[in-house]
C-alpha cells in the first residue's frame, strides 16, 4: 500500500464550516489481536470508535474507516437538530427493545 500524495499516511481531516480543515485526534488501543481506533473531533468533542485486526497494514484503513464514521456521526448530529418532517417517523425510536 502506497501513502497518499504528499507522502503522509494520515487521511485528510473533515472540512470545517469555513472550508478549512478540522483537527481530528486518532487513538490506537491494542486489544489482544485487534486494535480499537478512536477518532475525536477536537472542535466538538464528538468521538467514534472502530475495532479491527492489529496488523500494521490495516491501521491506515481502520483510521480511514474511523474518519468516515466520525463524518457520518457529525452529519447526523447536525441533522438531528432539524425538526422532523410531518410524514417522517421520529428518529431514535424507543431504544430498539422488544416489548414482551
Amino acid at each position: 500500500m502506497q501513502p497518499p500524495e504528499g507522502g503522509h499516511n494520515k487521511p485528510p481531516p473533515p472540512p470545517g464550516k469555513n472550508g478549512g480543515s478540522r483537527e481530528v485526534i486518532f487513538e490506537f488501543t491494542p486489544i489482544g489481536g485487534s486494535v480499537k481506533v478512536t477518532a475525536i473531533d477536537v472542535a466538538t468533542g464528538i468521538e467514534v470508535a472502530v475495532v479491527g485486526p492489529a496488523a500494521a497494514s490495516s491501521q491506515r484503513e481502520l483510521e480511514r474507516i474511523a474518519l468516515q464514521k466520525l463524518l457520518h456521526r457529525m452529519e447526523r448530529e447536525v441533522d438531528g437538530n432539524k425538526p422532523p418532517k410531518p410524514d417522517e417517523p421520529p428518529k431514535g425510536g424507543t431504544g430498539g427493545g422488544i416489548i414482551v
